[in-house]
């Protein structure tokens, strides 16, 4: 089993930066790979950023140039920094996990996923 715990998510105003952590627990080696995904009211659910063993990054065209993903080995765990947040980034936000060869943005391939940190931008 994989346990992924986020923290960070609050409120912000139109232009706001925040950033999420994201510690895993348990059995860390079915974890190649981490990543983000969000979901808003409304709206289907979208991996935002993910990273592979190597470092390697993906983003989603919504968030390029805006959220930055990292990782700690050390500290089993992955950071997302979202910088120039406007309303439309308002959502809960997952942590992922999953063993993979290249860091996805699609979320069926992610099986292990956290309960998610809100994270809410007014204008």
């Amino acid at each position: 089993q994989v346990h992924l715990v986020e923290s960070g998510g609050g409120s912000v105003q139109n232009g706001g930066s925040l950033r999420l952590s994201c510690e895993a627990f348990g059995d860390l080696y079915r974890v190649t790979c981490m990543g983000w995904f969000r979901q808003a009211p409304g709206k289907e659910p979208e991996v935002v950023a993910a990273i592979d063993s190597d470092g390697n990054p993906a983003y989603a065209d919504s968030v390029k140039g805006r959220f930055t993903i990292s990782k700690d080995n050390a500290k089993n765990t992955v950071y997302l920094q979202m910088i120039s947040l406007n309303p439309e980034d308002t959502g809960s936000y997952h942590c992922a996990g999953d063993t993979c060869w290249v860091p996805s943005l699609d979320l069926n391939k992610w099986n292990y996923r956290g309960q998610g940190t809100q994270v809410t931008v007014s204008s």
